[in-house]
């Protein structure tokens, strides 16, 4: 794996991804009945935004930097820029960019539990590291695809699910709807989130039928493109779709989706939509 999120942290699709996982996550502690959260590439957990590889790329930039200044964000938004600068080392400036487990840190509970699974050992030691102590969480030096047989169901059994791949090969869909197999057959009333590039609309429209024919249940699909999504040579924008997501959830994210462009671009986004690809009947 030759993939590092150190380069792309913080740019405009782990902006709306974090946006998501942050409204999945509330829409959970809603109840006191305790939760688990599942993720399958967890990564280091921080991220520098002055490191070298951020300063090569500059993805920041146009993404979690543009919401810094102060402005009439939605509530979504605020909740996300307080929990960014609440990170260690953010108390002067925003450098210090959180990943999906230290959001789900900070917004766990002391009955919720975690499992991150993360293949590389530097970055799995350096999450360990990051986390600390916290009793909630677990974290696994081991594939995540793997993982999925060895960990699952967990305990509590009412949970989410983040799969977040690096889309290193092109086949990697495939993996997906095998874990998702993996998933039904042990864990089958998880709420599964999968996050995914847009590069061409046309490469995902077999993912879109395969998930639209009722297999897994219920699936949500929310997408934001800033480009128009017909070339392979750049992100154009960024997906995830849901399977069996909390009650109102679809509404949580059309509340804020639609401000998310002119956040960060200042007009609208090429594209933003969320809609169902199978709803229950």
């Amino acid at each position: 794996m030759n993939y590092r999120h150190a380069f792309h942290a913080g740019n405009f699709a782990d902006v709306f991804k974090h946006l998501v996982l942050l409204s999945l996550l509330q829409r959970f502690r809603t109840k006191e009945k305790p939760f688990s959260y599942v993720e399958t590439h967890a990564g280091r957990g921080l991220y520098d935004l002055q490191g070298a590889p951020a300063r090569r790329t500059e993805e920041a930039r146009a993404g979690i930097l543009k919401l810094v200044p102060e402005a009439d964000w939605p509530n979504e938004f605020r909740d996300y820029l307080e929990l960014v600068k609440d990170m260690p080392g953010n108390a002067e400036e925003l450098r210090w960019y959180p990943g999906s487990p230290l959001i789900a840190q900070a917004m766990l509970r002391e009955q919720d539990r975690a499992l991150l699974v993360e293949l590389h050992p530097e970055e799995a030691g350096e999450l360990k590291r990051i986390l600390g102590h916290d009793a909630r969480f677990s974290v696994h030096c081991r594939d995540g695809w793997e993982a999925l047989k060895g960990l699952l169901p967990p305990s509590p059994r009412r949970g989410l699910l983040l799969v977040d791949p690096p889309f290193e090969k092109p086949d990697e869909f495939s993996d997906i709807f095998a874990g998702l197999d993996q998933v039904q057959q042990r864990w089958a009333n998880a709420t599964v989130v999968v996050w995914y590039p847009i590069k061409r609309r046309a490469d995902l429209e077999q993912v879109y039928r395969r998930l639209s024919g009722g297999a897994y249940g219920e699936v949500l699909r929310a997408e934001f493109c800033l480009h128009p999504d017909d070339t392979d040579t750049r992100l154009n924008g960024a997906g995830v779709f849901v399977l069996r997501p909390p009650w109102m959830l679809d509404q949580d994210i059309q509340r804020w989706l639609p401000e998310l462009g002119p956040a960060l671009t200042g007009q609208q986004a090429f594209r933003s939509r969320v809609d169902w690809l199978s709803a229950q009947v």
